[in-house]
């Protein structure tokens, strides 16, 4: 299966959806993105970018909510937290880095740092 990401003008991820293989096949029988892209276009409108689930092609799997830098050809996830900035390699990353022990940790935005996690089970 090929997934296709519905992108806005501003590049926000707007949906995601599968296409099946077949219907990117061209007349020499190889897969074309374009034909997709047409596909999902002719379709629902707007502009589509196919996305890999197995992040084997633009960085990572488009998710609702994030974005696609068309100049660098990347998805990239919704931040997770106002605190957090996006690096070189498009990843999210905590202001303060997160402890290295044998406690689990979880961000508090509030606080802009890391707290232990008093009840691991239930990891957010």
């Amino acid at each position: 299966m090929a997934y296709f990401a519905e992108i806005s003008d501003a590049g926000t991820v707007l949906s995601v959806i599968v296409v099946k293989n077949e219907l990117l096949v061209d007349e020499d029988g190889v897969e074309q993105e374009q034909i997709g892209t047409n596909f999902c276009q002719g379709l629902f409108g707007g502009t589509w970018i196919q996305t890999s689930y197995n992040n084997s092609f633009r960085k990572r799997f488009a998710a609702i909510g994030g974005s696609y830098d068309s100049e660098n050809k990347v998805f990239i996830s919704p931040q997770p937290f106002a605190s957090w900035v996006l690096d070189s390699n498009y990843d999210w990353q905590p202001p303060v880095a997160k402890p290295v022990d044998e406690n689990f940790y979880v961000w508090s935005e509030e606080n802009v740092n890391w707290v232990i996690n008093e009840n691991p089970s239930a990891r957010i």
